[in-house]
């Protein structure tokens, strides 16, 4: 479903598992990203009101995930801890760093960087869910690699709604095979893009 160029390995867990406060706090903090972008989606484009509908709405369950990671956090007695550059995220926003783009294509990329995020999102979700051991987290992961699979089918319909959906595609297979490409640097160190 999700056509990453390149799947995650397994192994990575393992990584993530030695330091379960970094990755649960890395995790938190892509919550609170996930909804800060929603936000900023709302005030860059208000006059599209069903894209502000649904963005109210991923505001909502994005920060009620970030307080369930919270609340693990607090439950192991470990600290939430400081903000972590994501350099998965920054990278994948170079690929959009292109001038002079029309209004609606700004829409378009934000919504194909958005869906990205979120299908990554997913994909390392269900990785965490069948190979960590602890069965809390592994069932916690299990509920959000759905959640995050409905967020990026979201994005993707948006982006269909507002431009053909054969260019959609188009944009969309070419940052698959960019993603595919950045993301061979990153799976060997503690974070959800890490």
């Amino acid at each position: 479903m999700l056509k990453l160029r390149l799947p995650t390995d397994p192994r990575w867990v393992n990584i993530a598992e030695k330091d379960l406060q970094e990755i649960l706090t890395d995790h938190a903090y892509c919550e609170q990203k996930a909804a800060s972008t929603a936000i900023s989606l709302i005030v860059q484009f208000p006059d599209y009101p069903d894209l502000v509908t649904k963005m109210v709405d991923l505001v909502q369950e994005e920060m009620d995930h970030f307080k369930r990671v919270h609340e693990f956090i607090l439950q192991r007695g470990l600290e939430l801890g400081r903000e972590r550059k994501d350099e998965y995220v920054n990278k994948l926003a170079e690929y959009f760093k292109k001038p002079g783009k029309s209004r609606v294509d700004q829409l378009i990329d934000k919504l194909l960087f958005c869906a990205m995020i979120e299908a990554r999102s997913c994909e390392r979700f269900r990785v965490l869910s069948e190979n960590i051991e602890d069965k809390e987290l592994s069932e916690f992961y299990y509920e959000l690699m759905k959640s995050e699979a409905a967020h990026y089918s979201m994005f993707l319909l948006l982006a269909k709604d507002y431009q053909d959906e054969e260019l959609v595609d188009q944009k969309w297979n070419d940052l698959l095979d960019y993603e595919g490409e950045i993301i061979q640097q990153f799976g060997n160190s503690v974070g959800i893009h890490g």
